[in-house]
């Protein structure tokens, strides 16, 4: 066979795709491995240097909290996320917008639903802190407005915006889930059944409100979160703090002791679920083991759900459908 025909696709027939079952999918895959070769993942190939956390020497560390080292695809994943965001507000109109706060980026949109007095699941979008907004996460919308639930995003400052620091982002998003417990009958919503999720930064800043102590820093009941979602999240700053974030990211002692939801557990009040995708980089798979083990060990309910196949951008595109990894656990954390 000359060369140039190796580069031409073979479609086999509807007949041979039922006669050889799985073979032709495996024969596939198997093709597909090979061309992805060379798109390598993870670190530069380099020298193996002294370690600086675990076994990783600072390439890898640096890499392992880098999402564009271990997914090639982010960007049009990204871009995809905007473009269903946009056909979701077609679909279901424009949200409500509310604000939480004095600045114009303390406000957040609510896509209600038609049920009365409905729970309420807050989502805090991700970014590395730094990107990303409310409007790029309404995706998920459909989801919970269907299933009877409202579905709130907030919108907070990136953290280039406030002298890199994370302590008033993460003062923001409790602010905002404070006003939505003060404020849930203002769309239809039951302040009683208040839901908190995140991905990726907004996973960790899911979880810094799910370890705040809510009754002794905002007067609310200590159970005003009845449950969490964590996804693709970081729990402990320590080893993020050592990675190349720290170009951004001006941590100290003070913020790192403060933010790590790791060192709070004991404030923990609602039932959690864990998630990571087995294709995403080897550190945000390792904080999330790592947590849900200690939320566990503390005592709390806990339940880790491990994606096979998923990477960081692709995980979160499952709660667009009742029938996908975290859709299906969302709702039914929800009891809907």
């Amino acid at each position: 066979m000359p060369p140039s025909d190796a580069l031409t696709p073979v479609q086999p027939s509807r007949r041979g795709l039922m006669r050889t079952g799985g073979g032709v999918l495996a024969a596939l895959v198997t093709t597909s491995d090979a061309a992805q070769a060379e798109c390598t993942v993870g670190p530069a190939p380099h020298t193996k240097g002294e370690a600086v956390y675990l076994d990783y020497d600072q390439a890898e560390l640096d890499a392992a909290y880098d999402q564009a080292a271990y997914a090639p695809t982010m960007r049009q994943l990204l871009k995809r996320w905007v473009s269903n965001s946009e056909l979701t507000r077609n679909r279901l109109g424009a949200p409500k917008r509310f604000a939480y706060g004095k600045t114009e980026i303390e406000a957040l949109d609510v896509f209600p639903t038609k049920h009365p007095n409905a729970p309420i699941f807050i989502m805090i979008h991700g970014g590395a802190w730094r990107a990303v907004r409310s409007s790029d996460m309404a995706f998920a919308a459909d989801l919970f407005v269907n299933a009877g639930a409202h579905y709130v995003v907030p919108d907070f400052s990136a953290v280039q915006d406030v002298g890199g620091s994370l302590l008033p982002m993460a003062d923001q998003v409790r602010r905002a889930i404070a006003w939505v417990h003060a404020n849930a009958n203002r769309f239809g919503g039951d302040r009683s059944r208040i839901y908190v999720g995140g991905q990726s930064s907004g996973g960790h800043l899911a979880a810094v409100a799910l370890t705040t102590d809510w009754h002794k820093d905002f007067g609310l009941p200590a159970d005003a979160i009845k449950g969490g979602f964590c996804i693709s999240g970081m729990y402990d700053l320590a080893p993020v703090r050592l990675s190349q974030r720290s170009s951004y990211l001006k941590f100290d002692d003070a913020m790192v002791e403060a933010l790590s939801p790791m060192r709070h557990l004991g404030n923990i009040r609602a039932p959690l679920i864990v998630s990571h995708g087995t294709d995403e980089t080897p550190e945000f798979q390792r904080q999330a083991r790592d947590f849900a083990t200690a939320v566990k060990a503390a005592g709390k309910p806990m339940e880790l759900i491990v994606a096979e196949n998923y990477g960081h951008f692709d995980l979160p595109e499952t709660l667009m459908s009742p029938y996908g990894i975290l859709g299906h656990a969302a709702l039914r954390m929800m009891k809907l």
